[in-house]
């Protein structure tokens, strides 16, 4: 069978028997989340014919306007995994607290942190959005599951990954061994593989960031950004800046074609905006397992232990040698740099 007639329920119980410790129930946890996945891929399809477009007239704990789509993402994966009885304890980017398995259902075994939709302020402008995943043991032994089961370290998660609903869906996640890639075929209902053994280049011309934050970056992040955009041969500069505004957009392609995304921490938002359960931790699992790198700009993401479920992080991820880069200048206590200061 060749790879792209693969789906992915096929690859997951294939890797399954390649490791005899894994377990069927978290084969089927996976496979839950592509089933939500599909069920807001027909959704966000048709965004534009039923009544899921614009706000619901509300903000979220993280104080930004909800859109229904949002709504309807959250619920979905909710009522998804919420009945699988594969999980002992739920988080949500859009809820202010965990959400625990409902009496008279079974109590699993794992935590699963989740971002429902990213990106999600583009949606009226049908800009890619997508969904954020990670996947984790639960620590408690009785009980139902509890915050200590939800805050853990990124380089616990079990398996993360992220769903990009755009000109193609794609599910995109990893368990540790590598990652892989797989394209919805609407006609068949089925997710394909179509990105084996996904590899980042060690370095890349593209930079993400949202500029309009610059007058409120740091002078380390400004130096960085100059140095990309001076004209400079030997190492490829300048270089080009694309910046969709949905992380998972900006993260898939800079996974593929190479580069940085960037959200520093500025005078505004000192610890930045990104939440680090629900976006920067699982994405950091999949750049490093891609062979990249995920920092904050002085320490690895997956390092980070959480202590509030709504946590935000500044965030440099990507390419090893760019993200290594950026935080050579991050970490520069003196104004003199030069763009000559550091080469390829």
């Amino acid at each position: 069978m060749s790879d792209r007639a693969v789906t992915l329920g096929q690859f997951v119980l294939q890797q399954e028997r390649m490791h005899p410790e894994a377990s069927g129930q978290f084969t089927s946890l996976l496979l839950d989340v592509a089933l939500a996945a599909k069920m807001i891929n027909k959704a966000v399809i048709r965004a534009g014919l039923v009544d899921v477009l614009g706000a619901t007239g509300t903000t979220n704990v993280q104080g930004e306007k909800v859109q229904k789509l949002d709504v309807f993402a959250h619920e979905t994966i909710m009522r998804v995994l919420g009945s699988t009885g594969q999980l002992a304890v739920i988080a949500s980017e859009e809820d202010e607290d965990i959400v625990q398995v409902t009496d008279g259902m079974p109590i699993g075994r794992y935590v699963v942190n989740f971002d429902p939709l990213d990106g999600s302020s583009n949606i009226d402008a049908n800009v890619n959005i997508g969904t954020i995943f990670s996947i984790l043991p639960r620590l408690t032994r009785t009980g139902r599951g509890t915050h200590e089961d939800v805050l853990q370290a990124g380089r616990r998660q079990l398996c993360a990954g992220y769903v990009l609903y755009g000109s193609s869906t794609m599910l995109v996640y990893t368990t540790g061994d590598g990652v892989h890639g797989f394209t919805y075929e609407p006609s068949i209902g089925e997710f394909l593989l179509s990105h084996p053994n996904i590899k980042t280049p060690k370095r890349g011309r593209i930079y993400s960031a949202n500029e309009g934050n610059y007058a409120h970056w740091s002078e380390g992040v400004k130096r960085y950004v100059d140095w990309l955009k001076c004209d400079d041969a030997e190492t490829g500069r300048p270089y080009s800046a694309r910046y969709v505004g949905s992380l998972v957009a900006d993260f898939h392609r800079n996974l593929l074609y190479g580069g940085i995304y960037m959200y520093p921490g500025d005078k505004k938002n000192p610890n930045g905006k990104l939440r680090l359960l629900y976006e920067a931790a699982p994405l950091a699992f999949v750049a490093e397992q891609a062979g990249g790198a995920a920092s904050d700009g002085t320490r690895r993401i997956m390092d980070l232990a959480p202590a509030a479920l709504h946590q935000r992080t500044p965030l440099f991820i990507g390419s090893p040698e760019n993200v290594a880069e950026a935080q050579s200048f991050v970490q520069e206590k003196h104004a003199g740099v030069t763009s000559d200061r550091r080469t390829r």
